[in-house]
């Protein structure tokens, strides 16, 4: 079964989005019967990757199809639940890609919510009515504020330890601490406890930041409302852009769209993606670049570039090397980034969400479990933007000049101001202070280079690249590194790759998903959870779990 992550509104099974001037409501209403897989139900508004598919969906249309709203409202339409999190059903019958691969996901999603409010000014609350457990709280702990019904019954909490063997998998541990400043030893006694944490003590220890008896819940809604409203920053008065579905043509072997094909090889393990650059001048002003709507290149390559990467993330999990190229004009890209730039500096809000996507594409390749490796060879189009594609990946070859009987340009990389700040990873820093992390006299001459083409020797010396090959090397060298590298433990790849990739600081986003990498994904796959006697083969069936009591 294919795993598609094309959706929109009308197609919702799981959600209701209502839109009433500047507030939005995105209402939970999981469809029992409506598992993106057989074998379980999503009872209490249990979760599994459909679910989140569909909120990712949601919160791209919030941004692009609905600029003025100030505030979404996240909450329950069934009754005294809020949501149970993550379907216990389907984590014990998945495979373990799989569930590694749903962690991932929503912790990019439920990351997407906390980046919409700091760059887009886009408010979130979660007014909790019922339970909220595991998954469901780590939901609420994603949004800017959190309202619970003080009604002796409406709780909170983190379950998975005492009930599943696992930990919570979209980043409940590190955001009760680092984000809400819970301490350690009020979060020892939530986390491994199976119950939830109720009216003032919930308030008291920080797991949420106002109650309400239910009387007054609405007006204490309303009022929150209101206030974040007025610290929001978004347009007052815009139309927004129609998201229309992605063009693509999926066949067994290869995914094309407009500005991106992608090519699989199944005996080598391999994805080539191939993304085309902007074929003409940027639009002329802001209102040119809103009548072009979603076709415009900026937006339309970030779409397809992003669907691409969880296709392949999805539903190819033996190809583990991706061949990143471009091809194009690079003045043309160089020229896109300025425009995009410029606009969004001016104030206009579809120029700037344009960057603040690319921005959440490059995170979304950064976290991806693949040996990622540029090719710069003719034609190709790393300027700018798409520079970072070519700083994302693990490793990076440049052709010196051309290839006999190739008519196309021989190969530059361009730099622009959109690499040293708007683009920033998960540890905060740009890819290339990432990459020089210590070496300022390298980042300064990096700078330098700003807005001049560089050709293979050049970027070589700037330390742009990995390495260079002549056309009589260039094949040969490619050939022997994917032989090499398909050599490899796949599991040791991950691993190394995960640990090269965020050099520098950590923050909370960083150590999410190095937590995830290494945590969960090794407690997924421990007899104590996934055995025949671990936690969640025996959740439900009045069995306790037993346990291998040795700690490692």
């Amino acid at each position: 079964m294919r795993i598609d992550c094309q959706t929109e509104p009308s197609q919702y099974k799981h959600w209701r989005l209502e839109i009433d001037g500047h507030q939005a409501t995105l209402w939970l209403d999981f469809a029992e019967d409506g598992g993106l897989l057989p074998g379980y139900e999503l009872k209490l508004n249990s979760y599994d990757l459909g679910v989140d598919i569909e909120l990712a969906d949601a919160l791209q249309r919030l941004r692009f199809e609905h600029p003025t709203v100030k505030v979404c409202v996240l909450r329950s339409a069934k009754p005294r639940v809020f949501s149970a999190g993550a379907n216990i059903r389907m984590l014990a019958g998945a495979s373990h890609v799989h569930k590694v691969n749903f962690c991932k996901f929503t912790n990019e999603t439920r990351n997407t919510i906390e980046e919409a409010s700091a760059a887009s000014g886009l408010k979130f609350i979660a007014a909790v009515d019922g339970a909220c457990a595991g998954g469901g709280y780590e939901l609420a702990l994603a949004c800017d504020e959190i309202l619970l019904v003080d009604d002796g019954t409406s709780s909170v909490s983190l379950p998975e330890v005492p009930l599943l063997g696992v930990l919570p998998g979209t980043g409940g541990l590190t955001r009760v601490v680092d984000k809400r400043h819970v301490r350690r030893d009020r979060a020892d006694v939530f986390s491994t406890t199976e119950e939830g944490v109720k009216g003032k003590r919930a308030v008291e220890w920080r797991l949420v930041d106002q109650i309400a008896p239910r009387s007054n819940f609405e007006a204490a809604i309303d009022a929150r409302v209101l206030e974040l409203a007025h610290r929001s920053a978004r347009p007052l008065d815009a139309d927004g852009i129609r998201l229309s579905p992605l063009p693509r043509q999926i066949d067994d072997d290869a995914i094309a769209y407009p500005h991106l094909a992608v090519e699989i090889d199944r005996a080598a393990g391999t994805a080539r993606l191939i993304l085309s650059g902007p074929t003409a001048a940027p639009p002329a002003d802001a209102a040119a670049l809103h009548a072009e709507g979603a076709d415009a290149w900026g937006l339309a390559a970030a779409r397809e570039l992003d669907d691409a990467i969880l296709q392949l993330r999805l539903n190819e999990p033996e190809i583990g090397v991706w061949l990143l190229e471009t091809q194009g004009d690079p003045a043309l890209a160089v020229a896109h980034d300025e425009f995009l730039a410029q606009t969004a500096e001016a104030g206009d809000w579809l120029a700037a969400e344009i960057r603040h996507y690319w921005k959440r594409v490059l995170k979304r390749l950064d976290v991806t479990s693949r040996s990622l490796v540029a090719l710069i060879g003719p034609g190709s189009c790393f300027a700018g933007m798409l520079a970072e594609l070519a700083f994302a990946c693990d490793r990076s070859y440049m052709l010196i000049g051309t290839l006999e009987g190739d008519n196309r340009p021989a190969p530059t990389l361009t730099l622009s101001p959109a690499n040293f700040g708007p683009m920033p990873m998960a540890n905060g820093l740009t890819r290339l202070a990432t990459r020089f992390l210590g070496d300022a006299a390298s980042l300064a001459g990096a700078e330098a280079a700003v807005a001049a083409p560089m050709d293979a020797e050049e970027a070589e010396a700037l330390g742009l690249v990995t390495f260079v090959h002549d056309d009589i090397d260039w094949e040969e060298e490619i050939r022997v590194f994917l032989e090499e590298r398909a050599s490899f433990s796949p599991d040791a790849m991950v691993g190394l790759e995960a640990n090269l990739r965020f050099a520098g600081p950590e923050t909370m986003e960083t150590k999410i998903f190095a937590r995830l990498t290494a945590w969960q994904n090794w407690i997924f796959q421990r007899p104590n959870a996934v055995g025949p006697e671990g936690a969640l083969q025996r959740y439900g069936s009045g069995q306790k779990p037993n346990f291998d009591k040795k700690r490692v």
